[in-house]
C-alpha cells in the first residue's frame, strides 16, 4: 500500500486555498464595495488555518466543524451583497470554490455531516441569488461532488482501519493460541520425559525379574506411582523441595495429594516460590495421615490451601475419609 505523508495533504490544502484568498485580492475591484469581501476573506482564511492546523486527532471537533458551516453560510451572503447576479463577475465568485474547498476539508476530518450541510446551503443560497441554471455556472455542483469524493474516500479509508483493526486482533488471537499450544506440548513432552526418567529404572528392574518382586520393591514401585501421579497432578505446585519433603512424608506412611487445578499459573516466580516454600515446610512439619494440597480458584486471595487429615484411633482405614479429624488447616496468600 502507498502511505501518502500527511504533511503533503495539509501542503496541498493550503495551496488549494490560498488560491482561492489570491482570486479574491485579484478581483476586490469588481464588487460595488470591497470590505465585505476582505472580511469574507479574513473569515476564510482564518477558518482554514484552524481546520489544517496539524493537531493529533484526524476527527475534526465538533466546534469547529460548526464555525466551518458558519462561515460557509456566511461567505456566500458577504460577497454576493456586493455582486450583480446578471453581470459577468469573473473570479469574483471565488467563494464557490472556498466552501468548497472547506468543506471538503470538513469531510476528509470526518465531520460529514457540516459539510454536506454547507454545500447545499451554499447550492440553495445560489439558486436564491441567481437561478437554477447558476449551479453550473459558478461551479457549485464541482463542489458538490468534492465533498461526495472526499466523503466516499473518508468512508472507504475508515473501514479499511476498521478491518485492518479486525485482522490485528485475530492475527493476535492466532498467535496466542499458537502459544498455548505449543506450550502445552512443550509441557506434554516435558512431563513425558520426567515420568521416563522417573519410570524408567524400576520398569527395567520389573522385566528383568519377570515381574517377581519383593515386599520392599513392591513398596517402591508404589511411591514411583505416587510421584508419576504427582507429575500429572501436581504441575505447578512441585519443585525439588516439594517432592523431597513429600517424599519422606510417604516414607512415613503418610498418603500425599498434589492437586494443581491453575490457580498459580500467573504468579511470578518469586511469589511462586515464596507459596511452594511454604508447602514444602507444611509437609514436612505434619504428622497427619493424609495430606492434600489444592491451589485454589483463580482470582481468590489464597494461592493454595494445605490440609491435613488424622485418623482416630479405631480406624479400619485411612481411606474412609467420613472419620478423618482435621489435624491442621494452612491458607497460604498469594502476596
Amino acid at each position: 500500500m502507498i502511505a501518502v505523508p500527511r504533511w503533503l495533504l495539509l501542503v496541498l490544502g493550503a495551496l488549494f486555498s490560498l488560491y482561492h484568498v489570491i482570486l479574491g485580492i485579484y478581483s476586490l475591484d469588481v464588487p460595488r464595495s470591497p470590505w465585505p469581501t476582505v472580511v469574507a476573506l479574513v473569515l476564510y482564511s482564518v477558518a482554514t488555518v484552524a481546520s489544517l492546523w496539524p493537531v493529533k486527532h484526524m476527527r475534526m471537533p465538533d466546534w469547529l466543524a460548526a464555525f466551518d458551516l458558519a462561515v460557509s453560510i456566511v461567505l456566500p451572503l458577504l460577497v454576493t451583497s456586493q455582486l450583480d447576479p446578471d453581470a459577468q463577475n469573473g473570479y469574483a465568485t471565488w467563494y464557490v470554490a472556498a466552501v468548497g474547498t472547506l468543506m471538503t476539508i470538513a469531510a476528509a476530518r470526518r465531520q460529514l455531516a457540516a459539510a454536506w450541510l454547507g454545500v447545499i446551503a451554499l447550492a440553495v443560497q445560489s439558486v436564491i441569488w441567481a437561478d437554477p441554471l447558476s449551479l453550473g455556472a459558478l461551479g457549485v455542483i464541482g463542489s458538490i461532488v468534492w465533498v461526495a469524493i472526499a466523503h466516499m474516500l473518508t468512508s472507504a479509508l475508515t473501514t479499511a482501519a476498521r478491518e485492518t483493526r479486525r485482522y490485528a486482533q485475530a492475527e493476535r488471537e492466532a498467535a496466542a493460541w499458537q502459544a498455548a499450544q505449543d506450550a502445552h506440548l512443550f509441557e506434554g513432552r516435558m512431563r513425558l520425559a520426567q515420568t521416563n526418567r522417573i519410570a524408567a529404572p524400576m520398569l527395567r528392574r520389573i522385566a528383568d525379574r519377570g515381574g517377581d518382586l519383593t515386599e520392599a520393591q513392591r513398596r517402591e514401585c508404589r511411591m514411583l506411582e505416587a510421584a508419576i501421579r504427582d507429575e500429572i497432578r501436581g504441575r505447578m505446585l512441585l519443585t525439588d523441595a516439594v517432592r523431597t519433603e513429600v517424599q519422606r512424608a510417604r516414607e512415613r506412611g503418610t498418603i500425599v495429594t498434589l492437586l494443581d487445578e491453575g490457580g498459580i499459573d500467573d504468579l511470578d516466580e518469586p511469589s511462586r516460590d515464596r507459596v511452594l516454600s511454604r508447602l514444602a515446610e507444611a509437609v514436612a512439619r505434619s504428622s497427619a495421615d493424609r495430606i492434600i494440597a489444592r491451589t485454589a480458584a483463580e482470582g481468590s486471595p489464597v494461592a493454595v490451601t494445605v490440609v491435613g487429615l488424622r485418623e482416630p484411633e479405631g480406624t479400619v482405614s485411612a481411606e474412609d475419609t467420613d472419620d478423618l479429624e482435621v489435624e491442621f488447616w494452612l491458607e497460604i496468600p498469594r502476596t
